[in-house]
């Protein structure tokens, strides 16, 4: 155990960087080559809560390019493959707020395929972040998280652009030099029609991490007033 344990983290490691490599490339067929590897550690560490989050972001991050390829229904089904993971990591250490983001913005990822799946999943999102922030209410990736949550649940689920602004702009508090969190209060002020805002938030995302791809689609595809 003592040798096993740290390959084990070696591996996740090792494919970290290359998942967001990846992640910003929308390369998919990248990040599927690397799941298998994730998924084979997580089964030889079924006690290991680092194993089993490592797939579970390599899940999520496949989700996130499936989605954004236009593929819901395959965002949705590496979503689902992923909140397994992240369930396990949850239980084995519970105290750790990360790995409650990580299962509530899995779960959260389920719900752009199937609105009524925002019934049974956003509860999951909802609860899931709350404990992140629970745990941790200065963690700027789980105000992220909550805010990514609010703008796919639908406002009759309790969610709404509004409600993602409010917790992107206290993401952004914590942590302003996040490119995803700029990416994402791009994306929300866009819904709101401030497209001038929306614009400056995409800039300066790319600014922070010019190799995101679909940066660049959402700055392109937002209107200039």
């Amino acid at each position: 155990m003592r040798v096993f344990m740290p390959l084990l983290a070696a591996t996740a490691l090792a494919a970290s960087g290359d998942l967001e490599k990846a992640r910003d490339a929308q390369n998919r067929a990248a990040i599927e080559k690397l799941i298998p590897s994730l998924a084979a550690a997580a089964t030889r560490g079924s006690n290991d809560a680092g194993a089993q989050y490592a797939l579970a972001v390599a899940e999520s991050y496949l989700s996130e390019v499936a989605l954004e390829l236009r593929d819901k229904d395959g965002a949705a089904r590496a979503a689902e493959s992923g909140i397994k993971a992240a369930e396990r990591a949850a239980q084995l250490d519970p105290k750790k707020a990360e790995y409650h983001r990580i299962l509530g913005a899995l779960c959260g990822q389920v719900i752009p395929a199937n609105v009524l799946a925002g019934i049974k999943y956003g509860k999951c999102a909802l609860e899931a972040v709350n404990k992140a922030l629970e745990l941790d209410p200065k963690s700027a990736e789980a105000w992220m998280s909550h805010g990514v949550g609010n703008y796919y649940l639908p406002a009759q689920f309790g969610g709404g652009a509004d409600k993602a602004l409010a917790d992107l702009e206290k993401a952004l508090k914590l942590n302003p030099k996040s490119a995803e969190i700029h990416l994402w209060l791009g994306v929300v002020l866009r819904k709101l029609n401030r497209h001038a805002d929306a614009r400056k938030a995409f800039q300066r995302s790319l600014e922070l991490n010019p190799h995101r791809l679909w940066a660049k689609q959402q700055l392109e595809k937002t209107p200039v007033q």
